[in-house]
């Protein structure tokens, strides 16, 4: 079952082996969770959605510095 969350600060993601990428700040994302990762979706603009998978200790260093804020 997704959750959801709204990123508040710096969060980054790397495409293949190219440069980090930010997911810009107020951006709502759509959260699956997985025991070695999560995989982040949103709207970056009307018909165009981003996508990425980043590893899960990753993401827990997000949310314990408040960079990514889960819903309730």
């Amino acid at each position: 079952m997704p959750q959801y969350a709204t990123i508040k600060g710096q969060v980054t993601y790397t495409p293949g082996d190219g440069v980090p990428i930010p997911i810009p700040k107020g951006t709502r994302v759509e959260i699956e969770l997985a025991p070695d990762s999560a995989t982040l979706s949103w709207e970056e603009e009307r018909d165009v959605v981003g996508l990425t998978a980043i590893p899960r200790i990753q993401f827990d260093e997000y949310v314990d510095d408040g960079k990514i804020v889960m819903e309730k």
